[in-house]
């Protein structure tokens, strides 16, 4: 198939992972990441922050092992604000400048999540639109529910939205794997 000026249309795969709250989709990237580190993707996952039993906050770890803070109860002078965790975008937007997303050479994107916390950032979601953008395979967690990027990058062409529930939760990183498998060896 071609576009228009003779150019051949590349369709590339983007998986996005949507459900409640703790049903598993930050275990499913990292199973997801972890069974196509021979690719070299390139992202990062979040992780909740917990200090005497009760979540404090929110980390992000990239893929190659670097850490950040995304929010936290003590970050009281933030304007952004998630329930009672303030929102560190500075910080947040430093972190995402030392992944290379779109780096030559890089794998597929693997993000945990496209949600509230993240779209406080305007740098967050020019580069979502930059990614999903690409030709890149790309396999995100994205929130249930929401507006403005949270909304529209579910329409994006060539997206395919997937439900995690208690139900399916092991069987879909089965099937999350086989269609990346499938974009990524052709």
């Amino acid at each position: 198939m071609s576009a228009a000026g003779g150019r051949p249309v590349v369709t590339v795969k983007k998986i996005l992972i949507t459900g409640l709250p703790g049903v598993g989709k930050t275990t499913l990237i990292k199973k997801t990441a972890d069974a196509l580190a021979r690719f070299g993707p390139v992202g990062f996952y979040t992780k909740e922050i917990r200090e005497g039993g009760s979540r404090k906050g929110f980390e992000m770890i990239a893929l190659d092992g670097r850490r950040g803070t995304i929010a936290h109860v003590g970050n009281r002078k933030s304007p952004f604000k998630v329930g009672k965790y303030g929102v560190d975008v500075p910080g947040f937007e430093g972190f995402l400048r030392e992944i290379e997303f779109l780096a030559p050479g890089s794998g597929p994107i693997i993000i945990d999540e496209i949600g509230k916390m993240e779209c406080y950032s305007r740098d967050f979601e020019d580069l979502i639109e930059d990614i999903f953008d690409s030709e890149r395979l790309v396999v995100a967690t994205v929130a249930r529910k929401g507006g403005g990027l949270i909304s529209s990058v579910k329409k994006k062409p060539d997206v395919t939205v997937l439900e995690i529930t208690r139900a399916n939760r092991d069987s879909l990183v089965s099937h999350v794997l086989e269609i990346a498998l499938e974009e990524l060896t052709g």
